[in-house]
């Protein structure tokens, strides 16, 4: 290979001319006695180029081993790093590969183009080394890395089908999955979920595959974090080497969440509800993130259970949404803000609520049945005489807990509203939105209706939907009250819709078709 001389100087010559040769004093060269200016060497260019290669001891070929799999590059001795062509993090790998580097210094260094498939990598360095005499010369010359596929450990291991060494399973047992598809929007939110090797969905929820313990804990850190739940963990000896004394073993972590939704009813028990302000004993949940949000739907007033106190008292609920009843708006007293204070409870109050006294008559008995049933709701904000409202008919229902039998008959109210009912087919017309998932969706009927649900909160709840990212569906036709209000019916604006990316790219070079959609990661 031809190498580029770029000049001889003197080691350590001075800058002022007192010590300098005089500028008409020449020398010849020892070797070919050309005219030359002095240099410790007493050679010319030529002649040194012949006699001395300060790079002999740097190879001029190498290796560089590829996985095609997931696209990283093998960093000795073990560890594969991502990498993309003619970036920093390749170029410090290739001249970490060139072993004779340290014995001359480096001044410079680049890549030089090559052809995308060629497999080739060539790389041009510029070096300077001191040879005989002192004299430092500089030396071009330039590398070729030829590219090797090798699979690496952890895509070794998927195609082996004993990819994963640890396992988190996301369990909800509860009747609904509100905030088990809550949840689900976090992960996806935050890109909790980039380093699985793979998502299963199971029965009551999904499992996680991974091949690092380490991003396994991140994973149960992340879900402990943003929704009540306990963990389990466990592990299973796979292998055991005696002579090295070496375990392998596959862990397992199990995240149980706890089994309540958004609307849904539960029977506090008396020393709770003395810890929470004097709760009454039948109340709503109003929101599940980090703790459980209840609200008092006789006072209005709100309480927050932290993921601890819950689990050291369990308790599941007693009415589930599939168990609501719709109900019309016969008449409505709005209490005001300076009575609210009169009715017991010493907890924090809601102001986002306002209390009323409320009439309200089934809807299949509406013109057969005179007599309305009165009760007092926290919804007096959106509720006005005619309008349809969803409650649980606590006063009829069957239901078994125990807690909840300890209770006088006066203490549990006959209706208990929980939120405006509003026309199911004008809210779908609307919707031109959609959300993303880990896994395929749900097709019984059971999950589909709590998933039309859970896209009812996201309307209702500016907050929640903060919390989620919502795409515009562009197989919807965008219909013209979209911008503004239609009536009292819930929307999400444009303005807080996320365009759902697609890249499309040509037929590359070899002549292979290719037309790909690059979308955020469909969890």
């Amino acid at each position: 290979m031809d190498h580029e001389y770029s000049g001889v100087s003197p080691l350590g010559s001075a800058v002022d001319g007192s010590s300098q040769s005089a500028p008409d004093a020449v020398i010849l060269c020892c070797e070919c006695a050309v005219p030359i200016q002095p240099n410790p060497a007493n050679m010319c260019v030529t002649c040194l180029r012949n006699h001395v290669d300060i790079t002999e001891n740097i190879p001029k070929q190498a290796v560089l081993h590829f996985c095609r799999n997931c696209e990283r590059y093998l960093q000795p001795p073990t560890e594969w790093i991502q990498a993309s062509l003619e970036s920093r993090e390749l170029l410090a790998l290739c001249l970490k590969k060139l072993k004779g580097l340290k014995e001359v210094k480096l001044v410079d260094a680049g890549f030089i183009w090559t052809e995308q498939h060629s497999k080739r990598i060539k790389v041009k360095l510029t070096v300077h080394g001191e040879i005989v005499g002192g004299t430092v010369l500089q030396q071009v010359f330039v590398v070729e890395f030829t590219v090797q596929n090798q699979m690496c450990t952890d895509c070794h291991r998927t195609e082996a089908k004993d990819f994963w060494r640890c396992l988190v399973q996301v369990r909800q047992r509860a009747e609904n999955k509100k905030t088990f598809y809550y949840l689900e929007q976090l992960i996806l939110k935050h890109k909790a979920h980039e380093h699985t090797l793979g998502i299963k969905p199971e029965h009551g929820g999904l499992d996680f595959y991974y091949a690092n313990e380490n991003h396994a804990r991140r994973m149960v850190d992340f879900l402990l974090t943003m929704v009540p739940g306990k963990v389990t963990t466990s592990k299973r000896l796979i292998s055991h080497d005696i002579h090295s004394n070496n375990y392998n073993y596959k862990y397992s972590w199990s995240v149980e969440l706890a089994p309540v939704s958004k609307d849904s009813a539960v029977c506090l028990s008396k020393k709770l509800r003395h810890q929470l302000g004097n709760l009454s004993p039948i109340c709503l949940v109003n929101r599940v993130s980090s703790s459980i949000h209840l609200i008092d739907p006789l006072t209005a007033q709100i309480a927050e259970l932290t993921s601890q106190v819950y689990f050291r008292a369990p308790f599941e609920a007693v009415c589930n949404p599939k168990q609501l009843v719709e109900y019309v708006v016969m008449d409505i007293e709005v209490i005001m803000e300076k009575d609210r204070k009169t009715y017991p409870g010493q907890g924090q109050l809601s102001f986002k609520h306002a209390l009323c006294d409320i009439w309200v008559v089934r809807s299949s008995e509406l013109g057969i049945n005179d007599n309305p049933i009165h009760t007092r709701s926290h919804l007096g904000h959106l509720l006005k005489v005619g309008d349809s409202v969803m409650g649980y008919n606590t006063g009829e229902a069957n239901i078994n807990d125990p807690e909840f039998e300890k209770l006088a008959s006066d203490l549990v109210p006959d209706v208990v509203l929980v939120r405006k009912h509003y026309d199911r087919q004008a809210r779908l017309n609307q919707r031109v939105w959609k959300i993303k998932h880990l896994a395929a969706e749900a097709t019984d009927e059971r999950s589909k209706h709590d998933y039309h649900e859970f896209l009812d909160d996201l309307e209702e709840n500016v907050d929640m939907r903060g919390q989620v990212n919502i795409y515009r569906d562009t197989n919807k036709t965008l219909p013209i009250e979209v911008q503004g209000a239609t009536g009292d019916v819930p929307q999400i604006t444009l303005e807080e819709m996320l365009e759902d990316m697609t890249l499309e790219c040509a037929d590359d070079e070899m002549g292979e078709a290719g037309n790909a959609e690059d979308e955020e990661p469909e969890l």
